[in-house]
């Protein structure tokens, strides 16, 4: 096993080095820059996310799309991701962070209008896209396509499914001594009796489940900055000076560099909000949308209520307690942050996490099953249905080292044939863009 992870880490160094950081992030400011700025129209996407429109070809509703793609992403990111991106690289993460979900507002518009554009309805009338169909039809590349498909599969086993099992099951032990199977069993069953049902069935859920669950986990932040207010300022200062100048070593805290707060920064801030992985785009494909910008809008704030918002606050809440100067990390370290609270704290948390934690199961069960039908056909949905539920017990008894570096080792490989996408249908973007909100009316009546 230490092998095993040893291993994983090397390769995980390796896949995150310097060139995909530059891709990344690169892409996001490419984007915004053609786009003219498209994060200025996001009072109006927010608008038209919360509509509940039904006009137009589509399985779900917009908002039940961008609740399920929101489900699949506020997740361990939100709460242990930014936790660990802290306790690798610094509070100057949590900026780095923070940027790649300003400027990933571009990239998750650019995925989702793709999306829709080049989506097809299957044999069952149900609609299919996401970057596979984006790649076969829009660049004529039926390899990178595959590539993409194959990756997202096994993607969904680690972002989507055994890193939320995983942490949830170490919180629920460590909070309240509930073993790790016992979890397992309750969250398997539970995730059976839902996505057997398929999208609408996972829609209908989430729709319920994500209002709920951000709203209270913000609630539980803003009484601890509230507890914690006379240490803010400084901890901005802090967030801000360590992006750009690294931190020193100090308590338990073993000491970060620029090139540590960029890279986890970056790392995590795409495991958490996803712009530029091309997962939340396959769930925008089965929206009721009148035209690809108007569903491109409504997917862009997903990325915007899950970075700018949520992992600003538990940012800033996990620098302000200072609990990451003692050496913790992982789900642990927000707990630590959490008991400011007195009594309730680690109980908001784990209520919290665990919401976060199932809602994000059930939307990449979808994204993963939808690879699965684009590289088998339908003949093979039940039989990964099953799987998926079966993976969800096993990420609830493994190590937390190992399923952390399996899901940002998949992040990597999923998000490059994805990018290269987005660049070369760069010029397909602005024109439909163009058409539908520059040359067009943005009235809310009209639009």
């Amino acid at each position: 096993m230490q092998s095993l992870e040893n291993f994983l880490n090397q390769l995980n160094n390796l896949v995150w080095g310097v060139p995909l950081l530059i891709l990344l992030f690169g892409t996001h400011i490419f984007l915004t820059i053609k786009l003219k700025f498209i994060q200025k129209y996001l009072v109006t996407a927010i608008k038209i996310s919360f509509s509940k429109n039904q006009e137009g070809k589509g399985d779900i509703t917009q908002f039940g799309a961008v609740t399920t793609a929101l489900a699949a992403t506020i997740g361990t990111g939100n709460i242990v991701g930014v936790s660990t991106a802290i306790a690798s690289g610094g509070p100057g993460a949590v900026l780095w962070m923070w940027l790649t979900g300003v400027f990933g507002i571009a990239t998750k518009y650019s995925e989702a209008l793709l999306s829709v554009k080049y989506r097809i309805t299957t044999e069952n009338g149900l609609m299919a896209g996401g970057p596979m169909y984006v790649l076969e039809k829009g660049m004529n590349n039926k390899s990178l396509a595959i590539l993409f498909a194959a990756f997202t599969s096994i993607t969904a086993f680690g972002i989507g499914n055994m890193v939320q099992a995983n942490s949830i099951s170490h919180l629920l032990n460590d909070t309240f001594s509930v073993p790790s199977f016992i979890t397992g069993i309750i969250l398997a069953f539970l995730t059976a009796v839902v996505i057997i049902g398929g999208i609408k069935s996972i829609a209908k859920v989430c729709e319920r489940l994500v209002p709920f669950m951000a709203f209270f986990y913000i609630i539980g932040c803003m009484i601890l900055l509230i507890i914690n207010y006379d240490t803010i300022p400084q901890s901005i200062y802090l967030i801000i000076k360590s992006a750009f100048t690294g931190h020193a070593v100090i308590g338990g805290f073993i000491g970060a560099g620029v090139k540590e707060a960029i890279r986890f920064g970056i790392a995590r801030g795409l495991f958490s909000n996803e712009s530029g992985l091309g997962s939340a785009p396959i769930v925008a494909a089965a929206a009721q949308t009148k035209n690809p910008v108007r569903q491109a809008l409504v997917s862009s704030t997903g990325t915007f209520w899950d970075t700018v918002v949520v992992c600003a606050f538990t940012g800033l809440v996990i620098v302000n307690s200072y609990e990451w100067t003692k050496g913790y990390d992982g789900a642990i370290l927000t707990k630590q942050a959490f008991s400011d609270i007195p009594f309730i704290g680690p109980i908001l948390l784990t209520v919290g996490l665990l919401t976060f934690v199932f809602s994000t199961i059930l939307g990449w069960s979808y994204y993963g099953e939808k690879a699965i039908e684009y590289l088998f056909g339908q003949k093979f949905i039940k039989t990964y249905r099953w799987l998926w539920v079966i993976f969800v017990f096993i990420g609830s008894v493994m190590t937390l080292n190992i399923v952390w570096s399996f899901a940002d080792i998949a992040n990597a490989l999923m998000a490059l044939p994805n990018l290269v996408s987005l660049i070369f249908l760069n010029k397909i973007i602005v024109n439909e863009t163009k058409k539908y909100l520059w040359d067009g009316n943005i009235d809310m009546e009209e639009y």
